[in-house]
């Protein structure tokens, strides 16, 4: 009788530290400002989340779940130019979306197993795409698919710093499009 509650005032405390989580940077997240914003105390956080970057994954697990879609979409586009443009546009797309992303995406480790699997599942999916770019010969081939996410994660903080002022929710769309499109010009042959 005393668990039913128990697990939904569990379940109403994790939507508390997620709501408020949201609210915050994900780049400088902060465990015990979480829980004050979520008005419970740290220790139900950690009980939840034993890390920042374990908060950080749960708030950009549906992120993942969409960057895998992509790499999905990609694979299956008959044509590699179009494929891997296609594909890296919205990656750049998704990160700036999801702050949290790419902290995810460059962590040598994950604190879920399910996160470890589906970013390998992505990875290996995006580095088809970008092979098949390469022996299509519209992608330079000197490059790996780690260099083109560090190159990624270049253009989203050029753009990030595109923003009208600090506050700014979004960044000027001009810039957004020139800095991407440099990207794939550089990404060329």
């Amino acid at each position: 009788m005393t668990s039913t509650p128990l697990r939904a005032d569990a379940a109403r405390s994790r939507d508390r530290i997620l709501a408020a989580a949201r609210r915050a940077d994900p780049r400088d997240l902060r465990l015990n400002e979480v829980a004050r914003e979520a008005g419970v105390g740290v220790g139900t956080v950690y009980r939840h989340f034993a890390t920042a970057h374990a908060l950080v994954e749960e708030l950009t697990r549906n992120a993942l779940h969409r960057l895998n879609a992509i790499a999905v979409e990609a694979a299956v586009d008959p044509d590699p130019a179009r494929a891997f443009e296609s594909a890296l546009r919205a990656v750049v797309d998704l990160h700036l979306e999801s702050g949290g992303l790419q902290a995810v995406l460059l962590a040598e480790q994950d604190m879920s197993p399910e996160i470890t699997e589906l970013k390998a599942a992505t990875f290996d999916g995006l580095s088809d795409v970008l092979e098949r770019a390469q022996r299509a010969g519209v992608v330079r081939t000197d490059l790996s698919g780690d260099r083109v996410e560090r190159l990624i994660c270049g253009i989203e903080y050029a753009i990030r710093l595109s923003a009208p002022d600090a506050d700014a929710d979004e960044p000027d769309p001009d810039d957004r499009a020139l800095f991407v499109d440099v990207l794939l010009a550089g990404l060329r042959p």
